[in-house]
């Protein structure tokens, strides 16, 4: 009977996944998401987030992984006061009712040991969508400079800003809005 309980057990034990996921700790200071959208049909209109914080986990052996990513919408800088302060108000990204975009997977694709995009779900002005990112670039290993172990990658994704309720001056200012983030995270 001991043989037949220490066969189940090691089966058990063989049957089931590894799992040995790492925690990372997106920086701040390097993780900063920029978007583009085409204005008047004339020119390319740019602005970017001075402030977002997220986690990523990412298990190797099992190629899984999620993301957790926090965009505060009120960090928004366009390059000049005015057009901050327009950009920012109700009809674009109003910041002041909605003060954060995130966006949120548990589905990450991997080639081999490189992530390459990861299918979410983004929320922007208080409406959910799906959203598949890109991934390119991604690269894990040690910091040369501070020695710390670290993941990054360049994230890109676009979207249709009629999609989340953002319709002012459509098609004026282009529907479409190219996000870009760069992402730098620490193992935790």
């Amino acid at each position: 009977m001991k043989k037949y309980f220490a066969a189940c057990a090691l089966s058990l034990v063989l049957a089931a996944p590894a799992f040995s996921a790492d925690t990372y700790t997106m920086d701040p200071e390097y993780t900063i998401p920029t978007f583009e959208v085409q204005h008047l049909g004339f020119t390319t209109q740019r602005g970017r987030f001075d402030k977002s914080e997220g986690k990523v986990m990412l298990d190797f052996a099992a190629k899984k992984g999620m993301v957790e990513f926090t965009v505060f919408t009120n960090s928004l800088d366009m390059g000049s006061q005015a057009w901050t302060i327009h950009v920012s108000s109700p009809g674009l990204f109003n910041v002041e009712q909605y003060p954060t975009m995130t966006f949120k997977s548990h589905d990450l694709v991997f080639e081999g040991n490189k992530v390459v995009a990861a299918n979410g779900q983004f929320t922007l002005l208080g409406v959910t969508k799906p959203l598949t990112v890109t991934v390119d670039h991604f690269t894990c290993g040690t910091n040369p400079t501070n020695k710390k172990p670290m993941c990054a990658g360049n994230i890109t994704a676009t979207i249709k800003r009629s999609d989340f309720g953002m319709t002012k001056y459509i098609p004026t200012v282009s529907d479409e809005i190219k996000i870009n983030v760069p992402v730098e995270a620490y193992k935790d």
